[in-house]
């Protein structure tokens, strides 16, 4: 009755078979595109032959037009089409502000077995677990640690059994150690700093030793009493919708699903990397909208 394309590559030669096939047995089949890119796509989303045209946002329509010449009579803005588990959520949540809204956190934290009394931070690198998720893992746990915050890192693996075993079986302590010591790094090359501060140096190398300054200082700034934090590695998770209400902050890559799901349920997200192209835009909406930040370095982002 109708052919829905959501891939960029599925746009050109799967409407020419179809277009064959209506031709042949008499018979109108309409193909639609839904373009799953928010801030940018690839030139080949943009069939102006298309039936019709369902985008997410004002850039993606911007690129559409002057791209591909879609007339807008065939364009739909929809938003970017997420499971109804969020829907739902969301209607139950509302305001995650709120009293209400806090509410319905603790008794999804609960049912998650998750402690309804902790800050959650959920770590995610799409679904097969990849990017810096375990460096992201390391820092995020010192830095509570040593700070004193008590907090739950839910680590959201994917499909990726190597990482979720490594973090099960993670000496933390370990983990900690080590980033003290690098801190202890960090002061040593300050140091060095301070006695050749009249040395001739380029601007890259004296923001490069201003920032190890500054990161040297934050190592001075250690709790009296630790942080009680969990590390929660998860498989494939089908529930995404309650572990992004059960969470204060979202550790993600720049997937336009991700963003809309976090986005639907009024969760900040900080993005932590993007695939060239594609999902450059992803980061441009996050920032644009308000509702996160974008930090490769796993240190800083913590």
């Amino acid at each position: 009755d109708v052919v829905v394309s959501v891939h960029p590559t599925m746009n050109y030669i799967p409407l020419f078979s179809i277009r064959k096939v209506a031709e042949k047995f008499d018979k109108e089949i309409p193909f639609f595109t839904v373009v799953t890119d928010f801030g940018s796509g690839h030139c080949t989303w943009f069939n102006k032959d298309v039936d019709r045209m369902y985008l997410a946002s004002e850039p993606i329509k911007a690129i559409a037009q002057k791209r591909g010449g879609v007339p807008d009579e065939k364009i739909v803005m929809s938003g970017l089409p997420i499971r109804y588990d969020f829907a739902a959520q969301a209607d139950a949540m509302g305001d995650r502000t709120t009293d209400e809204g806090k509410a319905h956190q603790q008794k999804i934290r609960e049912e998650l077995n998750i402690d309804p009394n902790k800050k959650m931070i959920l770590v995610m690198g799409g679904g097969e677990g990849v990017g810096s998720l375990s460096s992201i893992v390391n820092e995020l746990y010192a830095k509570l640690r040593t700070q004193g915050v008590d907090a739950t890192i839910c680590v959201v693996c994917g499909r990726n059994e190597q990482l979720k075993g490594d973090l099960e079986t993670r000496c933390w302590d370990t983990v900690v150690s080590q980033s003290l010591n690098s801190y202890a790094s960090l002061k040593s090359r300050v140091v060095t700093k301070l006695l050749s501060a009249h040395a001739s140096r380029s601007r890259r190398i004296q923001a490069a030793l201003d920032r190890a300054a500054a990161k040297a200082a934050k190592g001075r700034d250690v709790a009296e009493v630790p942080g009680n934090v969990d590390v929660i590695p998860l498989g494939f998770v089908k529930n995404m919708a309650e572990y992004m209400v059960a969470a204060d902050v979202l550790v993600s890559k720049a997937g336009p699903g991700t963003i809309a799901e976090a986005a639907a349920v009024g969760l900040p997200i900080m993005v932590t990397s993007h695939l060239p192209g594609q999902e450059a835009g992803n980061v441009d909406i996050v920032l644009d909208g308000g509702f996160g930040d974008y930090c490769e370095d796993p240190e800083t982002i913590a």
